[in-house]
């Protein structure tokens, strides 16, 4: 199957340096979109630099600082327009191990999204604050609670979606961002009856980089679960 890995970035010329060159070699017959923010630390010029040398790379550079899930839905869109297959998503900071994709590919042939899950397995996170590590964890809960969503984390953004599942969703109506988008992206595609999967990933905090987490982000995950709720109950699930 033709597969792209989207990775979204804003100044993080340190880590996607390292990053395309592990991604290429590991898995060289996947190419790699870029959806850069307009960095002022040059991240999009590196990745200019390095298309020139290597055509599986694809760079998209926006006009500014636009949110997560824009980016996502931006290069969804690429994804789609483009013919591949499958599409995973993925930090630049390193968070995301490189070496689970291929557990991801695996698990392709008998699922439609791939989740890498935090809480499958006990609590597998490195070097965050207890404060965030029980906010996340607790926020995964309430959101399996209100609705019905069967994962345990349905807040991580290392996952891999088929094509049919990017194409079941609308995806003009995605307007959440952070915690809120992945829980949106994760509970429409199994309203619209498409098998979900966790594997049990190991997250390790950015070591290089700043951390994008907000008070704005936690509370439009707060919210976004019951809206979900309720347009799953009345039919406006779109």
């Amino acid at each position: 199957m033709k597969s792209l890995i989207i990775i979204p970035t804003y100044n993080e010329i340190e880590n996607i340096k390292r990053l395309l060159n592990e991604l290429l070699e590991r898995y060289p017959d996947t190419n790699i979109l870029v959806v850069d923010e307009k960095s002022p630390d040059g991240t999009g010029n590196f990745v200019k630099e390095y298309m020139q040398n290597d055509d599986r790379v694809r760079l998209l550079q926006r006009a500014g600082k636009m949110g997560l899930s824009t980016a996502y839905v931006t290069g969804f869109r690429y994804m789609l327009d483009n013919g591949y297959d499958i599409v995973f998503q993925m930090d630049a900071d390193y968070s995301h191990d490189p070496k689970e994709i291929k557990n991801f590919k695996k698990a392709l042939d008998e699922y439609d999204l791939i989740v890498g899950s935090r809480y499958i397995q006990g609590v597998n996170v490195i070097n965050w604050p207890m404060r965030r590590l029980l906010l996340s964890y607790f926020a995964n809960k309430y959101t399996k609670i209100i609705t019905g969503l069967p994962l345990n984390d349905s807040t991580g953004g290392f996952k891999c979606f088929k094509r049919e599942v990017l194409e079941s969703i609308n995806l003009d109506k995605i307007n959440s961002n952070g915690y809120a988008f992945q829980i949106e992206m994760n509970f429409k595609a199994w309203k619209n009856g498409y098998k979900l999967k966790e594997l049990p990933i190991v997250f390790v905090d950015r070591i290089q980089g700043t951390s994008k987490m907000s008070k704005k982000i936690v509370r439009e995950a707060v919210f976004m679960v019951w809206k979900l709720r309720f347009q799953s109950i009345f039919g406006k699930l779109n």
